[in-house]
């Protein structure tokens, strides 16, 4: 399955408030998965790509604005990528996009290691881990998108191929920046007692969870001492208040969601419960979870390490 790129180059329809740049839209695709994977499109076989190498660079002159809208929904550039991490689902784009122009004014070149994101600053470094098979790579961010479901961030078709999810089209992900500033461009650390940094429309903040995150390195995703991946759930919800948790999942259990419990940590000194569902075993699943939420009136249900 492919998703559309609805957020492709500085120019087009979308108004930017205050601001003379506009974006080109494009047209979203369903996100009804499909049947049987699908084979990925007859085209040049991936070259042995390297990752991103990061480097300090300016802000591009194109693409960040201070806020945008795209379908309805207003995003927020961020003024730095320091301390951004997020979990959810990568989708890539390829062949119909190749050689036209990124939000950045640069022509997108799938055969490069680059992606596009909704909010980080343009161009960022972010590490991407495939969270179903340990895979990790270094990208460029130039672009703008994706703005179709739930989708966290839009690969090259070459960064795609070294994750192992062409076939599939999507993948549960990890995207953690790196800050080329730090040694050797480690990637940004979270910042103590702080909430990961996630890209969200205005009428939706996401709810934080920092003691779910991995400590920063370029390490996969933890595995468990037998090797498997760890297991993967969606978090609907977190509370300092025991009560309102258990009320959310008392609720959520009326419908369909799958197993629903309430697990409790002491996150920098408090103890918070979050209210999980899972494990998630594919993209199809957590995309069923999450609009079933989003019907529920849970706006906020992101992807979550055991």
């Amino acid at each position: 399955m492919r998703i559309a790129r609805a957020l492709a180059a500085p120019l087009g329809i979308a108004a930017i408030a205050g601001l003379a740049g506009c974006f080109t839209a494009r047209p979203p695709v369903s996100l009804a998965p499909p049947a049987t994977p699908i084979e990925p499109p007859l085209i040049t076989p991936v070259p042995q790509t390297e990752d991103a190498v990061p480097r300090l660079e300016p802000r591009a002159r194109y693409g960040n604005p201070p806020f945008y809208d795209v379908f309805g929904k207003r995003y927020y550039v961020l003024s730095s990528s320091v301390a951004y991490v997020e979990r959810g689902v990568a989708s890539w784009y390829g062949p119909g996009f190749h050689e036209i122009r990124t939000s950045t004014g640069e022509p997108y070149d799938m055969y490069r290691m680059t992606a596009a994101h909704r909010t980080l600053p343009l161009p960022a470094y972010v590490r991407v881990t495939n969270l179903q098979n340990g895979r990790s790579v270094v990208v460029r961010v130039n672009d703008r998108g994706p703005f179709v479901g739930n989708r966290i961030i839009d690969l090259s078709y070459a960064a795609a191929a070294k994750l192992d999810m062409l076939r599939n089209g999507t993948a549960m992900v990890e995207v953690r920046a790196i800050d080329p500033g730090a040694p050797q461009g480690q990637a940004s650390p979270l910042l103590a007692g702080t909430a990961p940094v996630v890209a969200a429309p205005i009428v939706a903040a996401p709810v934080s969870d920092p003691a779910a995150l991995p400590p920063a390195s370029f390490a996969p995703s933890p595995a468990s001492p037998s090797g498997t991946r760890a297991p993967l759930f969606v978090q609907a919800g977190a509370f300092s208040d025991p009560a309102n948790a258990e009320r959310l999942a008392a609720k959520l259990r009326n419908g369909a969601y799958g197993t629903i419990f309430v697990r409790d940590d002491v996150i920098a000194g408090r103890r918070m419960y979050r209210v999980r569902i899972g494990p998630v075993p594919n993209v199809p699943e957590f995309d069923r979870i999450a609009a079933a939420l989003e019907r529920a009136g849970v706006h906020d249900a992101h992807l979550a390490l055991e």
